[in-house]
């Protein structure tokens, strides 16, 4: 494919990145060093996997998923911009923007510091003309090394000020989303969105999942991790430019309506999403730029060994 040939030959590092014809002949950048692989498809700048050596992946993606242009990809890391959730004033503009289903542009790759490797993507004003709220340019720098870190920078390209929500809307792959626990939000503030978003309250404890799930929460600066004790494993989660979270798992009815999400899958996945979401709205200055980031890591739970791929 001449698109593939001309991304490697610009962009490829030898024995480290490709980039290769992925599920539904989407481009995706292959990953592997020494510390993990990783896969980005630039159909949407969404990251499909992330896997550090020895261990289980840590992204997960419904076998279910659409790999087609103007379809989201269901699971890994989707770029939910320029809003998070429903638009705000028109209901006819699909969830979670436009960004995740738009074709990003390779701007740089780089093998940096302890052999991590960099991938910066781009996507520019024209890519959702006559739908972004702002002229803007967006950059997301993706390091897959020992940790996964993904940065979402925009830049407001207007002449005034914009307000804007967004997210990294990140799926982890669990051993069983029934006993797993989720910490960080001791003590925030949270909105149930489920059934109607009327149940509002301050989280006491560690979040435990045993039915639908959406919940978003507010002031929360810090992090917050997944503990899952079938895989012996924490996922910890460090984020900035980012005061919002939300925890979603769409249960067993829930999965069985959705096209794009298997009927059994919902045991095997938990998002917990980096968010600027209502509430916590992103704010940028005219040629300012605001960056959300998060930071993935793997630890042991309970000093217990990580269980590793078979």
């Amino acid at each position: 494919m001449q698109v593939l040939d001309a991304l490697n030959h610009s962009f490829g590092l030898a024995g480290e990145l490709r980039f290769a014809a992925g599920d539904g002949g989407l481009p995706v950048a292959e990953i592997t060093n020494a510390h993990a692989c990783a896969a980005v498809s630039l159909h949407g700048g969404h990251v499909l996997a992330y896997q550090p050596t020895g261990a289980k992946p840590v992204l997960w993606v419904s076998e279910r998923s659409w790999h087609e242009p103007l379809r989201p990809i269901r699971g890994g890391i989707p770029i939910c911009w320029p809003w998070f959730g429903a638009h705000p004033d028109k209901a006819d503009l699909p969830s979670h923007g436009l960004a995740r289903v738009s074709l990003w542009n390779v701007r740089s790759t780089a093998t940096i510091e302890n052999g991590t490797t960099e991938l910066v993507l781009e996507l520019g004003s024209k890519a959702i003309e006559g739908v972004a709220p702002f002229p803007f340019e967006l950059s997301l720098r993706i390091l897959v090394g020992e940790t996964l870190r993904v940065e979402l920078t925009t830049r407001n390209l207007s002449d005034k000020p914009v307000t804007f929500t967004q997210a990294l809307h990140t799926y982890f792959s669990v051993g069983d989303v029934r006993h797993v626990t989720v910490g960080g939000f001791d003590g925030c503030p949270f909105t149930d969105t489920v059934p109607d978003g009327s149940k509002k309250g301050l989280q006491r404890g560690p979040v435990s999942i045993d039915a639908e799930t959406d919940l978003v929460f507010l002031d929360c600066l810090g992090g917050a991790w997944v503990d899952d004790p079938v895989l012996g494993r924490r996922i910890r989660i460090r984020k900035s430019g980012s005061n919002s979270a939300v925890v979603w798992n769409p249960w067993k009815e829930k999965s069985a309506r959705m096209p794009d999400f298997g009927d059994e899958e919902y045991s095997d996945m938990l998002c917990v999403e980096t968010t600027n979401a209502p509430g916590d709205e992103a704010c940028i200055a005219v040629g300012q730029t605001h960056t959300l980031a998060a930071e993935i890591k793997l630890e042991p739970l309970d000093d217990s060994p990580m269980k590793t791929t078979k």
